[in-house]
């Protein structure tokens, strides 16, 4: 089947049909190993950020996955991409994924014993001469699904990394990560902070730091505000830097937002100007440091916090060079303010699905 033979109507964010399942997978997985690839070799990012950065980009391509098993064949059920400025699947599709698996037992017990669907199949295409029905195709495709898939790597709202020493060099003896998935503009956030510890024992203070951590910086906010409230809430630890990375809009043919890059790239691909699989994935890395510190509180309640410096906001364009020359030719405004020119990756080419 040729790619041209799928429809996106603007009015509809649902992926319908096998064809477009394949083809958005295909489309998100090669943008991400393309962004992993392309933060380390222009350094946006330092060798200890990109580790944490691809655990959490895996994460992601895992769960994007395993939505392509689960809804396949399926003929009642339909993956939402989302409308805001986003062009992931709807946050809630991560929270079906993480719900059907916690019943994951009661569903494997009701499914088909794999030989005798294999004797089906055989019987079907051998004998019979014929195709396999979508029913008998969904069930296999739920045996994959619900004996393959593991709920403990699909990505949550908020998902948690380590605190470790922090790397030679760095503002803070200590660092951490964490990632988090907007609901109000549906996109994944990766967070990092370099923070120096005055309590006892840093391992004492771990669930109390991940527990703040959780329920202070799992959103987006300025990033000054989400640096004060960690540091208000936990007064041995003085967090020196924080950066956040905001992943995406990704701008494809699925997206249905209102943002002017996605509109150019739609536009251009309904003139037939660039091919059905173009895109281009927006990147903003904010930085916020403290530059000293000040005592805030009465006789009895008094501590020491971070006055932090002016956030420094970052914004980035990645996209293939012919997406490149389409943006400076019809939105130059959008790629002067860059904070560096756009950066090249490698076209993405879809012939057959």
């Amino acid at each position: 089947m040729s790619i041209n033979h799928i429809v996106t109507p603007l009015d509809s964010a649902y992926l319908d049909s096998k064809s477009q399942y394949v083809f958005y997978h295909k489309m998100v997985d090669f943008a991400l190993k393309e962004l992993i690839v392309t933060a380390q070799y222009n350094q946006l990012c330092t060798t200890q950020e990109i580790i944490f950065f691809k655990q959490y980009a895996d994460l992601l391509l895992y769960s994007i996955e395993a939505m392509r098993v689960k809804y396949m064949y399926d003929e009642e059920e339909h993956m939402k991409v989302d409308l805001t400025e986003s062009g992931f699947p709807n946050y809630l599709e991560f929270r079906y994924l993480f719900n059907d698996l916690s019943l994951k037992e009661n569903y494997v017990n009701k499914l088909k014993d794999v030989s005798e669907l294999q004797e089906e199949f055989l019987d079907t295409l051998l004998r019979k001469k014929g195709p396999v029905s979508r029913t008998k195709l969904f069930q296999a495709a739920s045996i994959v699904y619900y004996t393959s898939v593991e709920q403990k790597f699909i990505f949550n709202r908020f998902v948690q990394g380590k605190i470790i020493k922090a790397p030679e060099g760095a503002v803070g003896e200590f660092m951490t990560s964490w990632s988090f998935f907007d609901v109000g503009c549906n996109r994944p956030f990766v967070c990092y902070m370099y923070f120096d510890f005055e309590g006892h024992t840093i391992d004492a203070s771990k669930e109390m730091i991940y527990e703040v951590l959780k329920t202070t910086a799992d959103r987006d906010m300025n990033l000054d505000v989400m640096a004060y409230g960690i540091d208000r809430k936990l007064k041995d630890v003085k967090p020196k830097h924080i950066k956040r990375i905001d992943l995406g809009p990704f701008h494809n043919v699925f997206a249905k937002d209102e943002n002017l890059i996605t509109h150019t790239i739609l536009e251009s691909i309904a003139a037939k100007d660039v091919p059905l699989e173009s895109y281009a994935l927006s990147l903003k890395i904010d930085d916020v440091t403290s530059g000293s510190e000040f005592t805030e509180g009465g006789y009895f309640s008094k501590q020491t916090l971070q006055k932090w410096n002016q956030p420094v906001n970052k914004s980035y364009v990645l996209a293939p060079h012919r997406i490149i020359q389409l943006l400076y030719s019809k939105r130059p405004e959008i790629m002067n303010g860059l904070a560096k020119p756009p950066i090249q990756i490698a076209d993405l080419q879809i012939s057959k699905l």
